[in-house]
């Protein structure tokens, strides 16, 4: 494993301006970084994973995101089986409060446990650490606007879906 490739995991359901700048600095800080989308069983997605995947690509090209970075879904087997196969040493989570490190860090040592694989926690911009995916989902379900918190292709995405949909 590589110290010098890391995986930033999540649901991306959409993709946030938080999930952008930790994407941003991730890909700062190593070599390869792999945006991996991963299917949450225990949430009711709002986008398909191929819109995530396609709307995650389209918010990195437009958001001037340089490096070596990969977009790529998951859904089958673990986080770490993942890693493994990509030759990663490193997860990389974004954390927004001591609510999501308390719920990440069982996880980080388990991962460390079955493969070795540490955990890098960021802390967003102050911006964004309040907004979260299940935020943005609920405001535009209701028809507000949520371009303050995603990346211009997802804000352009769910206005479409809300006007057509």
């Amino acid at each position: 494993m590589n110290n010098r490739i890391a995986v930033v995991p999540g649901s991306f359901d959409p993709p946030t301006l938080g999930h952008l700048d930790v994407i941003r600095r991730a890909a700062a800080l190593y070599d390869q970084l792999h945006v991996l989308v991963v299917h949450n069983p225990g949430k009711e997605a709002m986008l398909p994973i191929a819109q995530r995947l396609s709307l995650l690509e389209q918010s990195i090209e437009e958001g001037g995101i340089e490096g070596d970075v990969v977009v790529a879904a998951w859904s089958v087997g673990l986080l770490v089986d993942y890693a493994t196969d990509v030759g990663a040493g490193v997860l990389v989570k974004g954390i927004r409060s001591q609510v999501d490190v308390a719920y990440e860090t069982p996880m980080a040592i388990v991962n460390r446990h079955l493969a070795h694989i540490e955990t890098v926690f960021l802390l967003p911009d102050p911006a964004h650490a309040l907004v979260s995916s299940s935020l943005v989902r609920q405001v535009a379900s209701l028809g507000g606007d949520v371009s303050p918190f995603v990346p211009g292709p997802v804000a352009r995405f769910l206005d479409n879906g809300a006007r057509t949909g």
